[in-house]
């Protein structure tokens, strides 16, 4: 079992930023990947990015791509969102998640334990 928290999501308006942060605890594994995928109302959920523990490999979606940087620090089990100029279509759930492969996924069917998610709410 593996849990996993999230923080830092608010309301902001459009242009500002957000740095989210999701905190892994319970199962040990030694290699595995996290990733951030968001969910808006009606819509499927949908992959942002995601990091790897064993490769340092980083992927992102083309919309987020000059924007965001996925991060993590691996002694404190922690991955790192840091979402900058935020538009309105950036307004979701995001959610953390984790696979045990080192390979990036950007299935959310992939991964294999999710947190509870955060809101991320962006105004023009």
């Amino acid at each position: 079992q593996v849990q996993l928290v999230e923080s830092g999501g608010g309301s902001v308006q459009a242009g500002d930023s957000l740095r989210l942060s999701c905190a892994a605890s319970g199962r040990t594994f030694s290699t595995y990947t996290m990733g951030w995928f968001r969910q808006a109302p009606g819509k499927e959920r949908e992959f942002v990015a995601g990091i790897s523990w064993g490769g340092g490999n980083t992927n992102y979606a083309d919309s987020v791509k000059a924007r965001f940087t996925i991060s993590r620090d691996a002694t404190k089990r922690t991955v790192y969102l840091q979402m900058n100029s935020l538009k309105p279509e950036d307004t979701a759930v995001y959610y953390c998640a984790v696979r045990r492969p080192i390979s990036i996924a950007t299935q959310s069917d992939e991964y294999d334990y999710w947190g509870q998610g955060t809101q991320v709410t962006v105004s023009s």
